[in-house]
């Protein structure tokens, strides 16, 4: 990765940017030599940026295996079936939907034979620990009713808001997230000189609360909008105000769910990708990737060899290096970058209805800045946590019974340093209802009929995460995103990575990028 300076004599965004342009056109060594490879691939994992890449790469002639250890595909989404109630057990919002849609148009089919997505027109319903209640809504003259109603703020510091976060997407958007960032030319074009121009508006040096603080007084509001930052696993105290593009995605762009649920998604890009030739090969450990001359040449599965001119890897880019390239040499600055944080989540079937909840719920903690010291610092639970709570029976009908609900409750929680999880889990489930009781004037604990629970120690077992970080490395810097490992590899020819460890970031949208900018590389 390139070498970013920093120095506290820099105070104009422009000399970092232009140091960091220079850093990068020193680092890079431009390839132009045609590749004579025969048009062959594999893809190393069926993450849904693993498939988008296989999907994107087939429609460029290639052949394709795509090569994964579990029996069956996704990746981070996932799905488990207790009894009768259903959970997807991974990412559970959607944004951007046409990122998906984009897969099957590429090769003529159209996304809606496959599955159907609906905008949510409330999306989000909030809980505050002095007992007051705010909700999302699609419309933002009528979110910003809401806000009025509820806070102290105004409908005018809502749409300031509203606009600066559509500035900030604008900006990063043709030159940071759909397009790599770490080649020479791949800053000779207007967008970035634009981008350049208008760095300072991207906020790269204030933290998420300091910007959102710009906007808003009421602290309800501002924790609201801090609370993005858990998206990408990241502290907002720490983390830049550049991260206030995640905010224009949901509000502006606006919050999709799948009619069937977020599992559908895999299925169906795994019947398109079947469908236009890619081969998937379940129950496959990829134990190595094969280097010869500085040039991935195949990999070697299940004992044995098997030849490819390019090699895409969807794994965790840490685990990679350190498992899958023993022989190479590691980019150390950037593996050993500090990793996001990570979750303890609860699936529990519930054997009544609650009305009073939506699709998705936030349960906010009486302070914030305290919960993410206690979190991001101490690397310790908070004892009053934020919790959210997903309940795909609200859209999908068949995920429970009739009267019952499925929730996914997710708690941040640091990454796995070799905690005891199991008392750190039961701590966080005895929090967890603690809250909910109190938010709900209920009993929840009486109506759990069935459980099941994930914690940093099995994220990083079973979902191959170093150090169980969903979410790669933390964002927690001000220009950690820029730090991200690129999608392609400086020092072995034909390798290329995709996924949320590396550019442009973590997050559904995000790994559909990486896919995307590695099928143009």
């Amino acid at each position: 990765m390139v070498n970013i300076v920093q120095s506290e004599r820099i105070t104009k965004p422009e000399s970092v940017f232009l140091k960091f342009t220079i850093g990068i056109i020193r680092s890079v060594k431009l390839d132009t030599k045609k590749s004579s490879e025969k048009k062959n691939c594999a893809v190393i994992g069926s993450g849904i940026a693993g498939l988008a890449a296989a999907i994107r790469v087939a429609a460029k002639g290639y052949e394709v295996d795509l090569y994964e250890s579990n029996n069956y595909p996704g990746g981070k989404i996932r799905e488990h079936t207790m009894d009768r109630y259903r959970f997807d057990m991974g990412p559970s919002v959607i944004t951007l939907p046409g990122l998906i849609d984009e897969l099957f148009e590429l090769h003529g089919k159209n996304p809606r034979d496959y599955f159907e997505i609906s905008k949510l027109e409330e999306p989000f319903r909030y809980f505050f620990s002095d007992g007051s209640i705010l909700n999302s809504f699609a419309n933002t003259t009528a979110f910003a009713d809401e806000i009025v109603l509820k806070t102290n703020d105004t409908k005018d510091q809502f749409e300031k808001y509203l606009e600066d976060i559509r500035t900030k997407y604008k900006i990063t958007q043709p030159v940071f997230i759909e397009n790599s960032i770490h080649r020479f030319k791949d800053f000779l074009n207007w967008d970035s000189i634009y981008g350049l121009i208008h760095f300072h508006k991207i906020d790269a040096f204030r933290s998420m609360d300091q910007t959102n603080k710009k906007f808003f007084n009421d602290p309800k509001l501002i924790a609201l909008l801090n609370y993005y930052a858990t998206y990408v696993g990241s502290n907002p105290f720490a983390a830049p105000g550049t991260l206030n593009v995640i905010a224009h995605l949901e509000i502006n762009e606006g919050l999709y769910m799948p009619d069937l649920g977020i599992y559908s998604l895999v299925k169906a890009l795994t019947k398109l990708a079947s469908e236009v030739g890619v081969r998937l090969h379940y129950q496959h450990t990829v134990e190595q990737i094969v280097v010869e001359n500085k040039r991935a040449t195949g990999i070697r599965v299940n004992g044995e060899t098997r030849n490819y001119g390019l090699v895409i890897s969807n794994m965790d880019v840490n685990l990679t290096y350190t498992k899958l390239l023993p022989n190479a040499k590691k980019p150390k600055r950037v593996l050993d970058q500090p990793k996001s944080g990570s979750v303890i989540g609860f699936y529990w079937g519930i054997n009544r209805s609650f009305p009073e909840l939506k699709l998705h719920n936030m349960l906010f903690s009486k302070n914030q800045k305290e919960e993410y010291q206690t979190l991001f610092d101490k690397k310790e639970l908070y004892s009053d946590p934020s919790l959210y709570i997903y309940i795909s029976k609200k859209h999908v009908a068949e995920d429970a019974p009739e009267g019952h609900e499925n929730w996914f409750v997710l708690i941040t929680a640091p990454n796995n340093t070799n905690q005891n999880w199991e008392e750190l889990k039961k701590k966080a489930r005895e929090n967890a209802i603690l809250k909910i009781n109190n938010m709900l004037n209920c009993d929840i604990s009486e109506n759990i009929v069935c459980e099941e629970s994930i914690d940093p120690k099995r994220i990083e077992a079973d979902y191959s995460c170093a150090l169980g970080a969903v979410y790669g490395n933390s964002s927690n810097g001000k220009l950690a995103a820029f730090s991200r490992h690129a999608n392609f590899s400086r020092k072995i020819r034909n390798l290329f990575f995709v996924g949320g460890s590396v550019h442009p970031g973590a997050g559904v949208p995000l790994c559909l990028q990486s896919a995307k900018i590695v099928a143009k590389l």
